[in-house]
């Protein structure tokens, strides 16, 4: 199991149309839509963001778990990626339908708990999504193709739903804006989770081992397991940086460019240069290491971040070309340490003799989440201490601390979050990048056509 098909590759990475519109909407709009439609206050409106994200650091081990003891059962993770995809794009839909409920504290709690629901569902198909690359092939190198492939995907996943829900909110107006974009996304959901299903359907996957008999044994595998919790601290500061950033676009636009109109905009010169670059970072990659590569990643990314602290001052041309480099970044800390984890899941049952993929995904997904959720509500606060004024009227004036406050939680804060992950990434601790039992030397097979 070496070399996968273009089937193979293509439907597993349009799965990434669900990660991706679950991963970028909420952290875009959902803000947004709480202060400025349903006039909760921002430190507010950032916690009922955090609170059903945060439920994933608990359930996601869970759903880890139960996917792995299923794929024990019946040598698949199809079912769950199915009820779990289907049952995101329902609740997700309901998210935004706004039942207008009678009052600013009863349409929050209607939020709070199908952001609940949304959560819980999405882990059902995210847990087994991510633990699938270290099923389906044991090829060093052909992971990193499968990952480039799947954040390609990503990256235009993002794109579509980034890019286009703000413009369907701000096209269709108000809270109808919000019911429509609603739909939209779910559909993208259902398409994506389609797509993976048939795309891996009748391939083989490595031996199912025993699942992980108790939370005693998982506990203690995690204190052993140094390489695994330095990547995972890596990734969830990064994506705690990514998630601050998406939350400050549409206030950017607004705010500090001067016209909503930029909000697609931004998000597309940010996500769109990952179609481009992925070729690109696969050769790192394969060249340097993907460690290496994860570092060069790092480094620009923070420091095209750190350069749009000015973007106040400079004309908006040169913020959007700090923004597409940025983007370049982004796409290798994206790539890299995904690239990572089926090479340290495949040492650790090796090491074990029993199934890790799944619970290791779900504790990866946990803190993903967390991060992602943990950005919005820490952007939240920062507009609080600028003197955000929230209201249901999102064209109300600010004072110019809040403005200033919106420039860096865009740009400072989450440079230095994601520039915190370099000292983490350390050669000693994840030990030498190609190994003899790696899969790639040799005959390749390919399992589709």
């Amino acid at each position: 199991m070496s070399a996968l098909g273009t089937r193979t590759r293509l439907g597993y990475s349009l799965g990434s149309f669900v990660t991706g519109a679950f991963g970028t909407v909420p952290g875009l709009l959902l803000l947004p839509y709480l202060t400025d439609t349903l006039a909760v206050p921002a430190a507010a409106a950032g916690a009922i963001v955090l609170l059903p994200k945060a439920w994933d650091v608990v359930f996601n081990p869970v759903a880890g778990r139960l996917s792995d003891a299923d794929l024990v059962r019946r040598g698949s993770r199809t079912r769950s990626l199915l009820a779990g995809g289907l049952a995101l794009a329902v609740t997700f839909a309901a998210l935004f339908a706004h039942p207008g409920l009678g009052g600013t504290g009863a349409d929050s709690a209607y939020v709070v708990a199908v952001f609940f629901l949304c959560a819980t569902a999405f882990a059902f198909f995210q847990v087994p999504f991510n633990a699938l690359p270290a099923e389906l092939t044991g090829g060093y190198h052909e992971r990193t193709r499968l990952t480039t492939w799947r954040i390609a995907v990503l990256a235009l996943a993002i794109l579509t739903s980034g890019a286009v829900a703000p413009a369907v909110v701000n096209g269709v107006g108000g809270v109808d804006g919000y019911r429509v974009m609603g739909v939209f996304v779910a559909v993208l959901i259902v398409l994506g989770t389609v797509a993976v299903v048939l795309g891996i359907r009748g391939v083989p996957t490595a031996t199912p081992r025993r699942p992980t008999p108790s939370w005693r044994e998982l506990a203690a595998t995690m204190r052993q397991w140094r390489s695994f919790r330095l990547l995972l601290g890596v990734y969830f500061v990064q994506a705690l940086g990514v998630a601050t950033l998406l939350a400050a676009v549409s206030y950017v636009a607004r705010y500090v460019l001067g016209d909503a109109g930029y909000q697609s905009l931004l998000f597309a010169g940010f996500v769109g240069p990952a179609l481009l670059v992925m070729p690109l970072w696969d050769r790192v990659g394969r060249s340097g290491g993907k460690l290496a590569g994860f570092r060069i990643a790092t480094v620009a990314f923070a420091v095209a971040l750190a350069g749009l602290a000015f973007a106040r001052v400079l004309p908006p041309a040169l913020v959007f070309v700090l923004v597409a480099v940025a983007g370049v970044g982004y796409a290798g800390v994206q790539v890299f340490p995904l690239a990572l984890l089926p090479d340290l899941i495949t040492e650790e049952e090796r090491r074990t003799k029993a199934a890790r993929a799944g619970v290791t995904a779900g504790v990866w997904t946990a803190a993903e989440a967390l991060g992602l959720a943990l950005g919005p509500s820490l952007f939240g606060l920062v507009l609080s201490w600028g003197g955000y004024v929230s209201s249901t009227n999102a064209a109300a004036s600010q004072p110019d601390s809040a403005v200033t406050a919106i420039t860096l939680g865009f740009s400072v804060l989450p440079a230095v979050l994601v520039a915190l992950g370099l000292p983490l990434l350390r050669q000693k601790v994840f030990g030498p990048e190609r190994r003899p039992h790696d899969g790639d030397s040799g005959e390749r097979k390919v399992v589709d056509a």
